[in-house]
C-alpha cells in the first residue's frame, strides 16, 4: 500500500513544479509507505509516492514510466487480477520489467485507455499523466477502500493526493471550514459526496474517474452496484449458500496476494471469524489474528474472538486500550484522519492496527458486511417502523398524533422510554428519509436549528444535511424500501467506515484488505432475493447459513455488538473535565460556530444520565480537529500538550 500526491499546471499558470514543496507533501504521507520513496518533475507535472512494500517487494519502485517517460504513474492499492490481465496484455505484444500489479495498470492504460479501470478487481487510487495528451487521469475503486482527494487552483492546475494534509502542502491553501459541509457532519458523523470539511478540498467519489486537461475537470462515474428495479422478478439460485460461500471464499483466496506475512483482524463477531475460517482452508502455517477490546466488560469482545482463534489454531495477539490511552492517542489521530474522527472505534483500530504491524504487513478484515447483507438493526427497525407509521397516519388524525409527540417529549430527557419512542413512528414521519436518515443522524435537523449560532444558522440558511444522501434516496425510488436502504449505506455510511479502516491501519503502516467488498461478489450479493440477506429480524442470512458447521455456534448465534466504546461513561466520569473544557472552552467560544448554551445543556444532560455520547464526540473533535489544522497547535506525530495533560 502507498500514499500518492501531484501537481499538474495549467497552461495560464505563473508557476513551476517546486520540487521541494512536492518532496514535503510527499513525505506527510511517509506513515503510508515507509519502505521506498519516488519523486518525478517534469516541466507542466510533477508526482511524488511513498511505498509500503507488498508485491514484487525489489522491483516495485514508483512513479513508473512507459513510452519513453511520455506516460507517468502512482498507484495506490492492489489489484487481484493483475495477472490475468498481464497474460493478455502480453498476448497482445506488452512488455514487463516487473512482477509488479502497478506495471498492469499502466500497460492497461495504453491499451484501453479511461476505459481500462473497469478491468480492475481490487482496491485503488491512481494517477497517469498523459504527456502527448497533455492528460491527467486519476480514478478511485469501486466503494471508495482507498482515498483520493484533489483541490482545483484559480489558475486551473490542480493537485491531488492520498489525504487531505499533502493537498494542502501543495496547493498553498490555508486550512479553513467549509461552512457549507457543516450540517452533513453534524448529521452524519462526515461530510458525503465529494465536500470535505477543508474549503477548496474535494474527494473523488468512489466508482469515479477524473480526467483533467489544461484547467478543465471531467469526472465520470464507471460503476454500478446494479441493485434490481422492485418490478423486475428475481430468481433466486440454485444453491445460493453454497454459490455464495464460493465466491466469498475466492474473494478471500484472490486477497491473499502478497510477497510478505499476512494476518487477520478478528473481533469476535460473525463476518471477522468467517474470513478467519475460510483463510485457514487456504494457508498451510498458523493464521495470525489480532484483537482489541477495552477494560470495561462491556466494551470487550476478546472471549468471543479467543473463541474463534481456537477453533482455528491462530496465533493469537490482544491489546487492551486504557482510557488514558485513548485520550493520549487522540489528537495524533486526528492528524492522521485528517478531518474529524467519526467514530471512537478508530482509536482502538489504530491500536490493533499498531500491534499487527509488529508481526504483519497485511490484514484481512470484515468491513462492509453489514452494509451489503443487512447486519444493521436499524434496517429492520426502519422498515418496521415505515410499515406502523404508515398505519398509524392512516388511523390517527394529525392532533392527536401532535398530542402523542408532545407528550413524549414531556418524559425527562434521562427516560429510556422517551429515548426509544423518540426514534419511533409516534415522532418522526415514516418516510425514509425522515425515519431513516434524519432519525439516525447524530444532530437531526431539528437538533441543529438549536444548536447552531445565531451567525451560522442566517449563513446555512439554504443549505441543508443529507444533500447527497436524499439525491441518492430520491433516484433509487424503483428499489424495495430495503434496497433503498443497503445502496444508501453501500454509497454513503460505508465511505466513512472504509476511510476510518484504511487512515488508522496505514497510520500504523498497515495494509487491510477486504473481501465482502470485491465489486464482482457486491454485484451477485445485491441480486440476491432480500431474505437472504435481512429475514424478519435475522441479519445476513446467507452468510449464517453457509457458515454453519465452519464457526462454533455461539459466534453464529450471538447478537451484533458493533464495536462498543465507554466514551459516554467516561465523560461523565474521570474524563468529564476533559470533555467540557474542550466543547466549552474560550476557543470554541471565540469561533462562535455554536449556541453554547445548548451545548452546555447537551453537556448537563449528558452528565445526568441522558446518552448524548455521539453528540459530544462530534463536538469534542470538531473543535480538536480546528485546533490541530486550523490553529496548529499540534506538529505531525505530537498530541497538543494541554491536550493531553487535560487527559490525564
Amino acid at each position: 500500500m502507498c500514499g500518492i500526491c501531484g501537481i499538474v499546471l495549467s497552461e495560464r499558470s505563473t508557476r513551476s513544479i517546486d520540487s521541494d514543496a512536492l518532496v514535503n507533501a510527499r513525505d506527510t504521507l511517509t506513515h503510508r509507505g515507509p519502505d521506498d520513496a519516488g519523486l518525478y518533475v517534469g516541466a507542466r507535472v510533477g508526482f511524488g509516492h511513498r511505498r509500503l512494500s507488498i508485491v514484487d517487494v525489489a522491483g516495485g519502485h514508483q512513479p513508473i514510466s512507459a513510452d519513453d517517460g511520455a506516460l507517468q504513474l502512482v498507484y495506490n492499492g492492489e489489484t487481484y487480477n493483475h495477472l490475468e490481465i498481464r497474460a493478455g496484455l502480453e498476448g497482445v505484444g506488452h512488455r514487463y520489467t516487473t512482477q509488479c500489479d502497478t506495471e498492469t495498470v499502466l500497460h492497461l492504460y495504453q491499451e484501453r485507455g479511461v476505459d481500462g479501470v473497469r478491468d480492475l478487481r481490487g482496491m485503488f487510487a491512481f494517477a497517469i499523466w498523459d504527456e502527448r495528451k497533455g492528460r491527467l487521469f486519476l480514478a478511485r475503486d469501486r466503494v471508495g477502500i482507498k482515498p483520493l482527494y484533489y483541490a482545483e487552483l484559480s489558475d486551473g492546475s490542480l493537485c491531488f493526493a492520498s489525504e487531505i494534509k499533502a493537498v494542502l502542502a501543495l496547493s498553498g491553501f490555508r486550512p479553513s471550514v467549509n461552512r457549507a459541509a457543516l450540517p452533513d457532519y453534524l448529521a452524519n458523523h462526515a461530510p458525503s459526496g465529494a465536500d470535505t470539511l477543508f474549503e477548496g478540498v474535494r474527494r473523488l467519489l468512489p466508482g469515479h474517474t477524473l480526467v483533467w486537461c489544461d484547467g478543465e475537470t471531467v469526472i465520470t462515474p464507471y460503476w454500478d452496484p446494479g441493485f434490481p428495479d422492485q418490478s423486475e422478478p428475481l430468481q433466486a439460485p440454485a444453491d445460493p449458500v453454497g454459490e455464495f460461500r464460493e465466491r466469498l471464499t475466492e474473494s478471500v483466496r484472490l486477497r491473499l496476494m502478497a510477497d510478505v506475512p499476512l494476518g487477520v483482524f478478528l473481533s469476535g463477531g460473525i463476518d471477522s471469524a468467517a474470513i478467519t475460517g475460510l483463510m485457514a482452508e487456504m494457508v498451510d502455517e498458523p493464521i495470525q489474528s489480532f484483537s482489541v477490546a477495552f477494560e470495561d466488560r462491556s466494551a470487550n469482545e476478546l472471549g468471543y474472538a479467543r473463541e474463534v482463534a481456537e477453533a482455528f489454531g491462530t496465533r493469537h495477539h490482544e491489546v487492551v486500550v486504557t482510557p488514558e490511552e485513548f485520550f493520549e492517542t487522540l489528537p495524533r489521530l486526528l492528524w492522521h484522519e485528517d478531518e474529524p474522527i467519526a467514530h471512537p472505534s478508530s482509536i482502538p483500530l489504530y491500536h490493533v492496527a499498531e500491534l499487527a504491524a509488529r508481526n504483519v504487513k497485511v490484514v484481512l478484515t470484515g468491513e462492509g458486511s453489514d452494509e451489503l447483507l443487512g447486519g444493521y438493526g436499524r434496517y429492520w427497525r426502519t422498515l418496521g417502523n415505515q410499515r406502523l407509521g404508515r398505519a398509524y397516519h392512516g388511523a390517527t388524525p394529525a392532533a392527536f398524533r401532535q398530542l402523542v409527540e408532545r407528550a413524549v417529549r414531556l418524559l425527562p430527557v434521562t427516560s429510556r422510554l422517551r429515548a426509544k419512542a423518540e426514534r419511533t413512528f409516534l415522532c418522526v414521519e415514516p418516510d425514509l428519509f425522515s425515519i431513516y436518515l434524519d432519525n439516525f443522524a447524530v444532530f437531526s435537523r431539528r437538533r441543529q436549528q438549536t444548536l447552531l449560532s445565531d451567525r451560522l444558522r442566517q449563513e446555512l440558511a439554504d443549505v441543508e444535511p443529507y444533500r447527497h444522501e436524499a439525491a441518492l434516496l430520491e433516484a433509487s425510488s424503483g428499489l424495495s424500501p430495503l434496497n433503498r436502504l443497503l445502496n444508501l449505506d453501500l454509497r454513503t455510511y460505508l465511505h466513512e467506515l472504509l476511510m476510518k479502516q484504511d487512515q488508522m491501519s496505514m497510520a500504523a503502516s498497515l495494509e487491510s484488505r477486504v473481501p465482502f467488498l470485491d465489486h464482482e461478489l457486491i454485484e451477485w450479493v445485491v441480486r440476491l432475493p432480500e431474505e437472504w440477506k435481512l429475514d424478519g429480524r435475522t441479519t445476513k442470512r446467507v452468510l449464517r447459513e453457509a457458515m454453519k458447521g465452519v464457526l462454533p455456534e455461539r459466534i453464529l448465534t450471538r447478537p451484533k455488538m458493533g464495536f462498543p466504546v465507554p466514551f459516554g461513561t467516561w465523560a461523565r466520569g474521570d474524563y468529564n473535565g476533559y470533555v467540557r473544557d474542550v466543547v466549552l472552552g474560550e476557543q470554541a467560544r471565540e469561533r462562535d460556530l455554536f449556541d453554547m448554551s445548548d451545548v452546555e445543556r447537551i453537556m448537563t444532560e449528558h452528565e445526568a444520565g441522558a446518552d448524548h455520547a455521539e453528540r459530544l464526540w462530534s463536538l469534542l473533535n470538531f473543535e480538536l480537529w480546528q485546533r490541530t489544522f486550523l490553529d496548529e497547535e499540534s506538529s505531525v506525530g505530537e498530541a497538543p500538550a494541554p491536550l493531553v495533560a487535560a487527559a490525564r
